[in-house]
């Protein structure tokens, strides 16, 4: 059975005036008060949409920092081994390390590694030669005369090791090939990863002459943050100030970084990196995922493996792909299997049956499910099916390390948190003021009333290989 959703209007009215568009009338407009019967009045909008703000996810998973700079740069530790992917062979034991572009040869002479190709073919050998400027690597293989059966592109090596032959000693290092009497030890350094962000401006403004601030209507406005009473000007003020809480979280989700030759920077604005951005700039992207089948989440599992391995993880899903998990969650529960499962006590079947989880264990991984609203939303990116790109995201739990240039020392930050401007003298989280003459300002001769709304801000997202972000096929 296909049902036709009523999304109702998302467009809203560029004028400020009492229209048609957000004031009730009477016998869709062809009467007035000038009739003889009053007609019964329900004072009270109806909240026909509940609670519509969308803000309260990053609240939910990170913190909010202040900062003084234009720029926000963090360090994140890069692996621990050597390891090198997309390697050359020439089946005759030559290896090739493609370097460049930030990626050097520290294999030293002496070491031993593993060689894999895609097919699963694996040799294990010592390097018997290696230049660290080209790359190029001689191997010895234990268990074969030379390198002919592996694929000759497409190599992954990786360091387990180290053998010598007895009385050999450190030397100046020569290149050559051949029996190992002397070699040298390359010192790896540590480095690090830099990555930075930058806070974008987000503004807005609602503005009322004195005239209409005094006219009292018929209808009495309630909004989300408790505002209430007669004057229209209250529920405008009202929703503009929660929309732009909103906007608040929106613009550091959806932010994107303007390109090299975009008409965004030509204009001057450079843009901040948003939470989607980050992710498939630098984590996982998993598209085409499907809730209901175990493998796909198994795969993803088996990603974390390679990556962080957080135990404990945070699902933000839409409905569709929430209710995925759910079926595939009790289709492999004992119950389920039975045919039948009571309540949720004692197997009462007079206690409601809970169809839903809010968690649940895969392998060595706690992951806690919710529904993110804002990719349900109609007036974003719950509109209707197929439209929307995105259909979750999976974040990490807990705290990570990281080198603070400023402090000069390793701390502690979530794995996703808001840095906005601020100094002793200026705080640029949320700043709100008004201007005029009108509703308590009296800061000109306007004869209106301007609320306006700032903050500077961008987000900070470390780690960003252990999220994975679900994206439609």
């Amino acid at each position: 059975m296909a049902i036709n959703p009523t999304f109702g209007s998302i467009v809203p009215s560029q004028s400020q005036q009492l229209l048609q568009t957000n004031y009730l009338q009477f016998n869709n407009g062809t009467s007035d008060f000038a009739q003889q019967y009053l007609p019964e009045i329900y004072e009270q909008e109806v909240e026909r949409y509940g609670n519509r703000t969308l803000s309260g996810f990053l609240r939910m998973v990170g913190a909010e920092m202040p900062m003084t700079s234009d720029q926000v740069i963090w360090s994140e530790q890069n692996r621990l081994h050597v390891a090198y992917d997309g390697c050359t062979n020439d089946n005759a034991n030559n290896i090739g390390i493609t370097v460049g572009a930030g990626v050097v040869n520290v294999i030293s002479p002496g070491q031993t590694i593993v060689l894999m190709d895609a097919l699963g073919v694996e040799l294990k050998a010592v390097v018997t030669s290696s230049n660290p400027t080209t790359g190029a690597l001689v191997v010895a293989p234990y268990t074969a005369a030379n390198t002919a059966a592996l694929a000759d592109t497409g190599i992954k090596i990786f360091v387990y090791g180290s053998e010598f032959n007895k009385g050999s000693q450190t030397t100046n290092w020569d290149g050559s090939a051949g029996a190992i009497t002397g070699t040298t030890n390359i010192s790896i350094d540590p480095t690090f990863t830099q990555f930075s962000n930058s806070p974008i401006i987000i503004r807005s403004n609602y503005s009322i002459n004195g005239s209409d601030m005094s006219q009292i209507g018929w209808v009495e406005v309630a909004t989300e943050d408790g505002t209430s009473g007669y004057l229209w000007y209250l529920k405008a003020e009202s929703e503009t100030r929660l929309r732009f809480e909103d906007y608040l979280e929106m613009s550091v989700v959806e932010g994107e970084l303007a390109a090299a030759a975009s008409a965004a920077l030509a204009g001057g604005f450079k843009g901040t990196q948003g939470l989607f951005a980050a992710i498939e700039a630098r984590g996982n992207v998993e598209t085409a995922f499907s809730g209901a089948n175990l493998t796909d989440f198994d795969n993803i599992l088996k990603n974390l493996d390679t990556q962080g391995a957080i135990e404990e993880n945070m699902l933000f899903l839409d409905r569709t792909t929430s209710l995925e998990i759910d079926d595939m969650l009790a289709g492999i529960s004992a119950g389920a299997q039975g045919g039948t499962a009571y309540g949720l006590f004692e197997n009462s079947e007079e206690m409601a049956l809970n169809l839903g989880f809010s968690g649940f264990r895969r392998g060595s991984y706690d992951f806690y499910k919710t529904d993110w609203k804002y990719l349900n939303d109609a007036s974003t990116r719950g509109a209707t099916t197929g439209i929307s790109s995105i259909e979750g995201v999976l974040v990490p739990a807990g705290t990570s390390t990281v080198y603070d240039q400023i402090l000069g020392t390793n701390i502690r930050r979530p794995f996703l948190h808001v840095r906005y401007r601020a100094s002793q003298t200026e705080d640029r989280r949320m700043k709100s003021w008004l201007t005029g003459s009108a509703g308590g300002a009296f800061t000109s001769s306007l004869d209106a009333m301007d609320i306006n709304f700032l903050s500077e801000r961008c987000l900070v997202v470390q780690a960003a290989n252990n999220f994975v972000l679900f994206k439609g096929a």
